[in-house]
Protein backbone atom coordinates (compact mmCIF):
# COMPACT_ATOMS: atom_id res chain seq x y z
CA UNK A 1 0.00 0.00 0.00
CA UNK A 2 1.13 3.45 -0.99
CA UNK A 3 -0.78 7.04 -0.34
CA UNK A 4 -1.95 8.72 -3.40
CA UNK A 5 0.66 11.39 -4.12
CA UNK A 6 -0.59 14.69 -5.75
CA UNK A 7 1.60 13.76 -8.69
CA UNK A 8 -0.23 10.73 -9.36
CA UNK A 9 -3.57 12.15 -8.61
CA UNK A 10 -2.72 14.72 -11.55
CA UNK A 11 -1.79 11.70 -14.00
CA UNK A 12 -4.87 9.97 -13.22
CA UNK A 13 -7.02 12.67 -13.58
CA UNK A 14 -5.87 13.37 -16.43
CA UNK A 15 -6.56 10.42 -17.98
CA UNK A 16 -9.68 10.58 -18.06
CA UNK A 17 -9.67 14.81 -19.30
CA UNK A 18 -7.81 13.26 -22.33
CA UNK A 19 -10.25 10.70 -22.78
CA UNK A 20 -7.96 7.86 -22.27
CA UNK A 21 -8.61 4.74 -21.64
CA UNK A 22 -7.37 2.69 -19.02
CA UNK A 23 -6.92 -0.67 -20.36
CA UNK A 24 -4.17 -2.47 -17.88
CA UNK A 25 -7.31 -3.86 -15.99
CA UNK A 26 -7.12 -6.72 -17.97
CA UNK A 27 -10.15 -6.06 -20.28
CA UNK A 28 -10.92 -6.04 -24.14
CA UNK A 29 -11.93 -2.20 -24.27
CA UNK A 30 -12.73 -2.65 -28.16
CA UNK A 31 -14.96 -3.00 -30.65
CA UNK A 32 -17.97 -1.16 -32.01
CA UNK A 33 -20.75 -4.10 -32.32
CA UNK A 34 -23.17 -3.98 -29.75
CA UNK A 35 -23.81 -7.00 -27.16
CA UNK A 36 -27.27 -8.88 -27.04
CA UNK A 37 -28.12 -9.68 -23.69
CA UNK A 38 -30.72 -12.81 -22.73
CA UNK A 39 -33.53 -10.82 -20.55
CA UNK A 40 -36.21 -12.28 -18.59
CA UNK A 41 -34.17 -14.40 -16.46
CA UNK A 42 -35.20 -15.15 -13.08
CA UNK A 43 -34.03 -12.77 -10.53
CA UNK A 44 -30.73 -13.75 -8.59
CA UNK A 45 -29.74 -12.52 -5.76
CA UNK A 46 -25.79 -11.53 -5.03
CA UNK A 47 -24.09 -14.28 -2.86
CA UNK A 48 -24.60 -13.00 1.57
CA UNK A 49 -21.76 -13.19 3.94
CA UNK A 50 -22.97 -12.29 7.30
CA UNK A 51 -21.42 -11.53 10.85
CA UNK A 52 -21.71 -14.05 13.29
CA UNK A 53 -20.94 -13.10 16.80
CA UNK A 54 -20.23 -9.14 16.07
CA UNK A 55 -17.72 -10.11 13.25
CA UNK A 56 -17.16 -10.65 9.71
CA UNK A 57 -14.06 -11.55 8.00
CA UNK A 58 -13.86 -11.96 4.53
CA UNK A 59 -11.41 -11.81 1.39
CA UNK A 60 -12.84 -9.30 -1.96
CA UNK A 61 -10.84 -10.27 -4.55
CA UNK A 62 -10.66 -7.82 -7.33
CA UNK A 63 -9.79 -9.28 -11.26
CA UNK A 64 -11.06 -9.20 -14.84
CA UNK A 65 -12.65 -11.88 -16.04
CA UNK A 66 -14.76 -13.86 -17.93
CA UNK A 67 -18.35 -14.88 -16.67
CA UNK A 68 -22.07 -14.26 -16.74
CA UNK A 69 -23.47 -10.94 -17.40
CA UNK A 70 -26.96 -9.92 -18.42
CA UNK A 71 -27.21 -13.74 -19.46
CA UNK A 72 -24.41 -14.44 -21.62
CA UNK A 73 -20.80 -14.51 -21.38
CA UNK A 74 -18.41 -11.20 -20.55
CA UNK A 75 -15.24 -10.28 -19.84
CA UNK A 76 -15.80 -7.67 -16.66
CA UNK A 77 -14.13 -6.77 -13.61
CA UNK A 78 -15.36 -8.78 -10.57
CA UNK A 79 -15.25 -9.31 -7.18
CA UNK A 80 -15.19 -12.83 -6.37
CA UNK A 81 -15.73 -13.92 -9.66
CA UNK A 82 -19.47 -12.20 -9.82
CA UNK A 83 -21.37 -9.06 -10.77
CA UNK A 84 -22.28 -7.37 -8.24
CA UNK A 85 -19.82 -8.68 -5.43
CA UNK A 86 -21.09 -10.36 -2.36
CA UNK A 87 -23.73 -8.68 -0.16
CA UNK A 88 -22.14 -8.23 3.30
CA UNK A 89 -24.72 -8.28 6.27
CA UNK A 90 -23.60 -6.27 9.64
CA UNK A 91 -25.09 -5.20 12.56
CA UNK A 92 -24.52 -2.31 14.55
CA UNK A 93 -21.23 -3.04 16.84
CA UNK A 94 -19.96 -5.50 14.12
CA UNK A 95 -16.42 -5.58 14.08
CA UNK A 96 -15.67 -5.83 9.85
CA UNK A 97 -12.42 -7.41 8.15
CA UNK A 98 -11.91 -7.28 4.26
CA UNK A 99 -8.26 -8.38 2.78
CA UNK A 100 -8.90 -6.64 -0.61
CA UNK A 101 -6.66 -8.79 -3.38
CA UNK A 102 -5.90 -6.41 -6.11
CA UNK A 103 -5.64 -9.34 -9.01
CA UNK A 104 -5.74 -6.12 -11.51
CA UNK A 105 -3.19 -4.86 -13.53
CA UNK A 106 -4.04 -1.16 -11.80
CA UNK A 107 -4.16 0.10 -8.35
CA UNK A 108 -7.30 -0.05 -6.48
CA UNK A 109 -8.88 0.54 -3.10
CA UNK A 110 -11.76 0.20 -1.15
CA UNK A 111 -14.78 2.71 -0.11
CA UNK A 112 -17.44 1.37 2.09
CA UNK A 113 -20.32 4.03 0.91
CA UNK A 114 -22.29 5.38 3.41
CA UNK A 115 -20.84 4.18 6.67
CA UNK A 116 -20.00 5.82 9.50
CA UNK A 117 -16.70 4.87 10.44
CA UNK A 118 -13.29 5.91 10.61
CA UNK A 119 -11.59 7.53 7.81
CA UNK A 120 -8.37 7.23 9.55
CA UNK A 121 -5.26 4.03 8.66
CA UNK A 122 -7.09 0.81 7.14
CA UNK A 123 -10.65 1.66 7.79
CA UNK A 124 -12.62 3.68 5.15
CA UNK A 125 -9.31 5.80 4.12
CA UNK A 126 -9.96 7.06 0.22
CA UNK A 127 -6.18 7.77 0.27
CA UNK A 128 -4.74 4.26 0.63
CA UNK A 129 -3.44 2.78 -2.91
CA UNK A 130 -3.32 -0.66 -3.37
CA UNK A 131 -1.17 -2.04 -6.02
CA UNK A 132 -1.45 -4.59 -8.84
CA UNK A 133 -0.59 -7.88 -7.12
CA UNK A 134 -0.85 -6.33 -3.25
CA UNK A 135 -3.27 -7.57 -0.43
CA UNK A 136 -4.33 -4.70 1.65
CA UNK A 137 -6.57 -5.35 4.98
CA UNK A 138 -9.38 -3.45 5.58
CA UNK A 139 -10.45 -3.33 9.41
CA UNK A 140 -13.89 -1.14 9.96
CA UNK A 141 -15.74 -0.99 13.61
CA UNK A 142 -19.17 -0.01 12.97
CA UNK A 143 -20.18 1.93 15.87
CA UNK A 144 -23.09 0.61 18.17
CA UNK A 145 -25.33 3.58 17.48
CA UNK A 146 -24.52 3.18 13.62
CA UNK A 147 -28.12 4.01 11.60
CA UNK A 148 -29.65 0.69 10.11
CA UNK A 149 -30.21 0.58 6.50
CA UNK A 150 -28.55 -0.64 2.92
CA UNK A 151 -25.25 1.08 1.98
CA UNK A 152 -22.09 -0.09 -0.48
CA UNK A 153 -18.94 -0.94 -1.38
CA UNK A 154 -16.69 0.47 -4.60
CA UNK A 155 -13.55 1.31 -5.59
CA UNK A 156 -11.98 5.00 -4.91
CA UNK A 157 -8.52 5.61 -6.39
CA UNK A 158 -8.59 8.58 -7.82
CA UNK A 159 -8.60 8.88 -11.89
CA UNK A 160 -9.95 5.17 -12.01
CA UNK A 161 -12.80 4.87 -9.76
CA UNK A 162 -15.35 5.50 -13.35
CA UNK A 163 -13.96 2.82 -14.77
CA UNK A 164 -13.26 0.00 -12.18
CA UNK A 165 -16.93 0.45 -11.17
CA UNK A 166 -18.52 0.73 -14.51
CA UNK A 167 -16.62 -2.55 -14.98
CA UNK A 168 -17.87 -3.92 -12.31
CA UNK A 169 -16.42 -3.86 -9.08
CA UNK A 170 -19.38 -3.24 -6.73
CA UNK A 171 -21.85 -4.92 -4.25
CA UNK A 172 -24.55 -4.22 -1.04
CA UNK A 173 -23.61 -3.82 2.51
CA UNK A 174 -27.07 -4.18 4.50
CA UNK A 175 -26.86 -3.17 8.19
CA UNK A 176 -29.45 -4.37 9.89
CA UNK A 177 -32.08 -3.28 12.61
CA UNK A 178 -33.30 -5.49 16.12
CA UNK A 179 -36.75 -4.59 14.72
CA UNK A 180 -37.54 -5.04 11.11
CA UNK A 181 -40.82 -5.02 9.42
CA UNK A 182 -42.56 -8.29 9.27
CA UNK A 183 -41.78 -8.80 5.40
CA UNK A 184 -42.33 -12.24 2.47
CA UNK A 185 -38.83 -11.25 0.92
CA UNK A 186 -36.55 -8.94 1.24
CA UNK A 187 -34.55 -8.52 -1.39
CA UNK A 188 -31.15 -6.46 -2.28
CA UNK A 189 -31.19 -4.87 -6.19
CA UNK A 190 -27.92 -3.44 -7.15
CA UNK A 191 -28.66 -1.65 -10.74
CA UNK A 192 -25.56 -1.19 -12.47
CA UNK A 193 -25.41 0.06 -16.33
CA UNK A 194 -22.09 -0.47 -18.82
CA UNK A 195 -21.91 -0.88 -22.34
CA UNK A 196 -20.05 -4.05 -24.21
CA UNK A 197 -19.72 -5.07 -27.80
CA UNK A 198 -20.40 -8.44 -29.28
CA UNK A 199 -17.78 -10.18 -27.54
CA UNK A 200 -18.65 -9.15 -24.25
CA UNK A 201 -15.93 -6.84 -23.94
CA UNK A 202 -16.40 -3.43 -21.79
CA UNK A 203 -16.71 -0.52 -24.55
CA UNK A 204 -14.37 2.38 -23.49
CA UNK A 205 -15.72 5.79 -22.73
CA UNK A 206 -15.63 8.41 -25.07
CA UNK A 207 -13.98 12.22 -24.30
CA UNK A 208 -17.49 12.90 -24.53
CA UNK A 209 -18.81 10.85 -22.28
CA UNK A 210 -16.00 11.28 -19.76
CA UNK A 211 -17.17 15.21 -19.57
CA UNK A 212 -20.94 14.83 -19.28
CA UNK A 213 -20.42 11.38 -17.42
CA UNK A 214 -20.80 7.83 -19.16
CA UNK A 215 -24.38 6.11 -19.31
CA UNK A 216 -24.39 2.09 -20.20
CA UNK A 217 -26.52 0.80 -23.30
CA UNK A 218 -27.54 -2.14 -20.84
CA UNK A 219 -29.23 -1.54 -17.52
CA UNK A 220 -28.83 -4.44 -15.41
CA UNK A 221 -30.42 -5.40 -12.09
CA UNK A 222 -27.82 -7.77 -10.05
CA UNK A 223 -26.08 -8.08 -13.39
CA UNK A 224 -29.24 -8.94 -15.12
CA UNK A 225 -31.13 -7.94 -17.68
CA UNK A 226 -34.91 -7.13 -17.52
CA UNK A 227 -35.28 -9.99 -14.62
CA UNK A 228 -38.42 -11.68 -13.34
CA UNK A 229 -39.57 -11.41 -9.92
CA UNK A 230 -42.69 -13.41 -8.66
CA UNK A 231 -44.74 -12.67 -5.71
CA UNK A 232 -48.76 -13.67 -3.98
CA UNK A 233 -51.14 -10.82 -3.84
CA UNK A 234 -50.95 -9.18 -0.38
CA UNK A 235 -47.36 -9.71 0.22
CA UNK A 236 -45.32 -7.08 1.60
CA UNK A 237 -41.54 -7.04 0.30
CA UNK A 238 -38.53 -4.95 1.09
CA UNK A 239 -36.45 -3.66 -1.90
CA UNK A 240 -33.15 -2.31 -1.03
CA UNK A 241 -32.34 -0.42 -4.14
CA UNK A 242 -28.90 0.66 -5.10
CA UNK A 243 -28.34 3.19 -7.88
CA UNK A 244 -24.26 1.59 -8.49
CA UNK A 245 -24.15 3.62 -11.96
CA UNK A 246 -21.62 5.78 -12.85
CA UNK A 247 -23.84 8.69 -13.84
CA UNK A 248 -27.33 7.23 -14.43
CA UNK A 249 -30.04 8.91 -12.38
CA UNK A 250 -32.77 6.14 -11.93
CA UNK A 251 -36.65 7.89 -12.19
CA UNK A 252 -38.14 4.90 -10.55
CA UNK A 253 -41.46 3.62 -10.94
CA UNK A 254 -43.97 0.71 -10.22
CA UNK A 255 -46.98 1.18 -11.21
CA UNK A 256 -49.78 -1.50 -10.10
CA UNK A 257 -48.18 -2.20 -6.83
CA UNK A 258 -48.48 -0.17 -3.54
CA UNK A 259 -45.13 1.62 -2.59
CA UNK A 260 -44.09 2.94 0.89
CA UNK A 261 -40.10 4.26 1.52
CA UNK A 262 -38.49 3.87 4.24
CA UNK A 263 -35.70 5.87 3.41
CA UNK A 264 -33.13 7.36 0.79
CA UNK A 265 -29.71 6.95 1.79
CA UNK A 266 -30.99 6.78 5.33
CA UNK A 267 -34.19 6.17 7.43
CA UNK A 268 -36.85 8.17 7.80
CA UNK A 269 -38.38 8.47 10.93
CA UNK A 270 -42.14 8.32 11.79
CA UNK A 271 -44.45 6.23 8.68
CA UNK A 272 -43.28 5.17 6.37
CA UNK A 273 -44.33 7.23 3.08
CA UNK A 274 -46.25 6.30 0.48
CA UNK A 275 -44.76 7.35 -3.02
CA UNK A 276 -45.44 6.31 -6.55
CA UNK A 277 -41.97 7.62 -7.95
CA UNK A 278 -38.36 7.54 -6.25
CA UNK A 279 -35.69 9.61 -7.56
CA UNK A 280 -32.06 8.04 -6.71
CA UNK A 281 -29.09 9.83 -8.15
CA UNK A 282 -25.73 8.05 -8.30
CA UNK A 283 -24.69 6.08 -5.16
CA UNK A 284 -27.78 6.97 -3.62
CA UNK A 285 -29.93 3.68 -2.40
CA UNK A 286 -34.01 3.31 -1.54
CA UNK A 287 -35.54 0.91 1.12
CA UNK A 288 -38.90 0.31 -0.03
CA UNK A 289 -41.80 -2.01 0.95
CA UNK A 290 -43.84 -3.22 -1.80
CA UNK A 291 -47.37 -4.54 -0.96
CA UNK A 292 -48.82 -6.72 -3.89
CA UNK A 293 -51.36 -6.37 -6.02
CA UNK A 294 -52.09 -9.60 -8.29
CA UNK A 295 -51.02 -8.66 -12.15
CA UNK A 296 -48.21 -7.46 -14.04
CA UNK A 297 -46.10 -4.94 -13.19
CA UNK A 298 -43.17 -3.33 -14.26
CA UNK A 299 -40.02 -1.63 -12.61
CA UNK A 300 -38.89 1.00 -14.99
CA UNK A 301 -36.90 3.98 -14.87
CA UNK A 302 -38.38 7.55 -16.28
CA UNK A 303 -36.71 9.87 -18.46
CA UNK A 304 -34.06 12.20 -16.38
CA UNK A 305 -33.16 15.58 -17.47
CA UNK A 306 -29.64 15.83 -16.02
CA UNK A 307 -28.54 19.02 -17.68
CA UNK A 308 -27.23 19.92 -20.81
CA UNK A 309 -23.01 19.60 -20.06
CA UNK A 310 -20.16 21.84 -20.69
CA UNK A 311 -22.10 24.14 -23.13
CA UNK A 312 -19.37 23.52 -25.77
CA UNK A 313 -18.69 26.23 -29.03
CA UNK A 314 -19.13 29.51 -27.37
CA UNK A 315 -21.85 28.51 -24.83
CA UNK A 316 -23.81 26.18 -27.26
CA UNK A 317 -25.01 23.23 -24.70
CA UNK A 318 -24.14 19.61 -25.90
CA UNK A 319 -27.44 17.58 -26.00
CA UNK A 320 -28.96 16.66 -23.02
CA UNK A 321 -27.30 14.43 -20.63
CA UNK A 322 -29.77 12.86 -19.13
CA UNK A 323 -30.93 9.50 -18.68
CA UNK A 324 -32.67 8.84 -22.14
CA UNK A 325 -35.39 10.18 -24.13
CA UNK A 326 -37.58 7.08 -22.84
CA UNK A 327 -38.84 4.85 -19.86
CA UNK A 328 -36.28 1.81 -19.32
CA UNK A 329 -37.90 -1.53 -18.12
CA UNK A 330 -35.67 -2.99 -15.45
CA UNK A 331 -37.74 -5.76 -14.14
CA UNK A 332 -41.06 -7.32 -14.28
CA UNK A 333 -43.06 -8.45 -11.17
CA UNK A 334 -45.70 -11.30 -11.39
CA UNK A 335 -48.11 -11.53 -8.58
CA UNK A 336 -50.59 -14.23 -9.30
CA UNK A 337 -51.89 -17.33 -6.85
CA UNK A 338 -53.26 -17.74 -3.31
CA UNK A 339 -52.97 -14.87 -1.21
CA UNK A 340 -50.33 -14.55 0.74
CA UNK A 341 -50.08 -14.25 4.93
CA UNK A 342 -51.37 -11.14 6.70
CA UNK A 343 -48.42 -9.23 8.10
CA UNK A 344 -48.38 -7.15 11.20
CA UNK A 345 -49.24 -3.27 10.64
CA UNK A 346 -46.36 -0.88 10.05
CA UNK A 347 -44.68 0.81 13.22
CA UNK A 348 -43.92 4.32 13.26
CA UNK A 349 -40.19 4.34 13.44
CA UNK A 350 -38.69 6.67 16.08
CA UNK A 351 -37.96 10.14 15.71
CA UNK A 352 -34.44 10.93 13.99
CA UNK A 353 -32.31 13.81 15.22
CA UNK A 354 -32.92 17.26 13.47
CA UNK A 355 -30.22 20.07 13.32
CA UNK A 356 -32.70 22.94 11.91
CA UNK A 357 -32.82 24.08 16.06
CA UNK A 358 -29.18 23.48 16.23
CA UNK A 359 -26.65 26.28 16.87
CA UNK A 360 -24.61 26.46 13.97
CA UNK A 361 -21.02 26.33 14.44
CA UNK A 362 -19.86 27.07 11.19
CA UNK A 363 -21.55 28.65 7.72
CA UNK A 364 -19.56 27.11 4.56
CA UNK A 365 -20.56 27.37 0.72
CA UNK A 366 -19.08 25.32 -1.84
CA UNK A 367 -18.97 25.64 -5.50
CA UNK A 368 -19.19 23.31 -7.79
CA UNK A 369 -18.16 23.93 -11.84
CA UNK A 370 -17.50 22.76 -15.00
CA UNK A 371 -14.95 24.33 -17.48
CA UNK A 372 -16.69 25.73 -20.93
CA UNK A 373 -15.14 23.74 -23.41
CA UNK A 374 -13.23 20.20 -24.15
CA UNK A 375 -10.27 18.92 -23.53
CA UNK A 376 -7.46 21.42 -22.42
CA UNK A 377 -10.08 24.66 -22.50
CA UNK A 378 -11.71 25.39 -19.95
CA UNK A 379 -9.28 24.21 -17.17
CA UNK A 380 -8.40 25.74 -13.65
CA UNK A 381 -5.09 26.72 -12.48
CA UNK A 382 -5.14 23.36 -11.10
CA UNK A 383 -5.41 21.60 -14.67
CA UNK A 384 -8.96 20.47 -14.30
CA UNK A 385 -11.85 21.19 -15.99
CA UNK A 386 -14.29 19.62 -13.50
CA UNK A 387 -13.46 22.17 -10.10
CA UNK A 388 -14.95 22.83 -6.15
CA UNK A 389 -14.10 26.19 -5.31
CA UNK A 390 -12.30 27.04 -8.64
CA UNK A 391 -9.26 24.38 -7.62
CA UNK A 392 -9.14 20.28 -9.21
CA UNK A 393 -8.46 17.69 -6.55
CA UNK A 394 -4.96 17.60 -4.43
CA UNK A 395 -4.68 14.78 -2.38
CA UNK A 396 -1.99 16.63 -0.51
CA UNK A 397 -4.13 19.78 0.30
CA UNK A 398 -6.58 20.72 2.69
CA UNK A 399 -9.69 22.33 1.18
CA UNK A 400 -11.60 22.64 4.98
CA UNK A 401 -10.80 22.20 8.11
CA UNK A 402 -13.85 21.35 10.74
CA UNK A 403 -13.17 21.28 14.60
CA UNK A 404 -14.61 17.49 15.74
CA UNK A 405 -18.25 18.12 17.56
CA UNK A 406 -19.30 21.16 15.36
CA UNK A 407 -22.61 21.42 13.83
CA UNK A 408 -22.05 23.40 9.86
CA UNK A 409 -24.28 24.79 7.26
CA UNK A 410 -23.10 24.02 3.74
CA UNK A 411 -24.49 25.74 0.90
CA UNK A 412 -23.51 23.75 -2.48
CA UNK A 413 -23.94 25.64 -4.98
CA UNK A 414 -24.05 24.50 -8.84
CA UNK A 415 -22.81 26.93 -11.62
CA UNK A 416 -22.64 24.65 -14.10
CA UNK A 417 -25.53 22.75 -16.71
CA UNK A 418 -25.80 20.10 -15.22
CA UNK A 419 -26.75 18.34 -11.97
CA UNK A 420 -24.27 17.09 -9.68
CA UNK A 421 -24.87 14.66 -6.68
CA UNK A 422 -23.04 15.84 -4.05
CA UNK A 423 -21.09 12.94 -1.70
CA UNK A 424 -19.53 13.39 1.73
CA UNK A 425 -17.76 10.86 3.32
CA UNK A 426 -18.31 9.40 6.74
CA UNK A 427 -20.60 11.99 8.30
CA UNK A 428 -23.97 12.07 6.51
CA UNK A 429 -25.87 15.49 5.73
CA UNK A 430 -29.33 16.83 6.43
CA UNK A 431 -30.80 17.89 3.88
CA UNK A 432 -32.37 21.68 4.37
CA UNK A 433 -33.50 22.81 1.06
CA UNK A 434 -33.18 22.00 -2.42
CA UNK A 435 -33.29 24.64 -5.00
CA UNK A 436 -34.68 26.90 -2.41
CA UNK A 437 -37.50 24.65 -1.51
CA UNK A 438 -37.25 23.60 1.95
CA UNK A 439 -36.97 19.76 3.26
CA UNK A 440 -39.59 18.81 5.14
CA UNK A 441 -39.62 16.37 7.62
CA UNK A 442 -35.79 15.67 8.62
CA UNK A 443 -33.93 13.74 5.65
CA UNK A 444 -30.60 12.65 6.44
CA UNK A 445 -28.37 11.13 2.95
CA UNK A 446 -25.71 10.53 1.87
CA UNK A 447 -25.34 11.57 -1.67
CA UNK A 448 -27.34 15.21 -2.46
CA UNK A 449 -28.39 16.39 -5.20
CA UNK A 450 -27.53 19.74 -6.67
CA UNK A 451 -29.56 21.11 -9.53
CA UNK A 452 -27.76 22.64 -12.64
CA UNK A 453 -27.50 26.10 -11.39
CA UNK A 454 -29.12 25.80 -8.40
CA UNK A 455 -27.88 25.00 -4.79
CA UNK A 456 -28.78 22.77 -1.74
CA UNK A 457 -27.94 23.71 1.92
CA UNK A 458 -27.56 20.76 4.12
CA UNK A 459 -25.81 20.26 7.61
CA UNK A 460 -23.81 18.19 9.36
CA UNK A 461 -22.72 17.40 12.60
CA UNK A 462 -19.28 16.56 12.58
CA UNK A 463 -19.37 13.57 15.67
CA UNK A 464 -17.51 10.33 16.34
CA UNK A 465 -14.64 10.66 13.89
CA UNK A 466 -11.70 12.53 12.89
CA UNK A 467 -9.32 12.69 10.27
CA UNK A 468 -9.04 13.55 6.64
CA UNK A 469 -11.26 12.37 3.81
CA UNK A 470 -12.80 13.52 0.76
CA UNK A 471 -15.85 15.17 -1.06
CA UNK A 472 -16.97 14.74 -4.29
CA UNK A 473 -19.59 14.93 -7.40
CA UNK A 474 -20.97 10.66 -7.37
CA UNK A 475 -20.66 11.58 -11.55
CA UNK A 476 -17.23 9.38 -11.17
CA UNK A 477 -16.22 10.73 -14.35
CA UNK A 478 -16.53 13.96 -13.08
CA UNK A 479 -14.57 13.48 -9.69
CA UNK A 480 -11.93 11.56 -11.63
CA UNK A 481 -11.66 14.50 -13.48
CA UNK A 482 -10.83 16.39 -10.44
CA UNK A 483 -14.34 17.26 -8.92
CA UNK A 484 -13.17 16.30 -5.65
CA UNK A 485 -11.88 17.53 -2.15
CA UNK A 486 -10.36 16.82 1.13
CA UNK A 487 -11.75 17.63 4.69
CA UNK A 488 -9.79 16.89 7.86
CA UNK A 489 -11.91 16.92 11.06
CA UNK A 490 -9.58 17.86 14.09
Amino acid sequence: MRPLSRRRALQLGGLGIAGIVVGSAGLAWAGTTRYEPVPGEDLAAPSVLTSTAGKLTLTLEAAAGRGTLAGRDATTLRYNGSVPGPTLHLRPGDHLGVDLVNHLDQPTNLHTHGLQVSPQGNSDNPFVMVDPGQTFHYDYLIPDDHPTGTFWYHPHHHGLAADQVYGGLYGAIVVGEPDPPQVSADRVLVISDITLNSAGAVQPATAMQRMTGREGDLVLVNGQSLPRLTAQPGARERWRIVNACVARYLQLRLDGQDLRLLGIDLPFGGQAQQVEEVLLAPGNRADLLVTTHAGISTLQTLPYDRGSGMGMGGGMGSPGAGSGGSALELATLTVSGAPAPAVTALSPRPAIRDLRGADVTTRRTLTLAMGMGMGMMGMSSGGSAFTIDGRGFDPDRIDHTVASGAVEEWTITNTSQMDHPFHLHVWPMQVVSVATTPVQPATWQNVVNVPAGGSTVVRIAFDAHTGRTVYHCHILDHEDNGMMGVIEVV
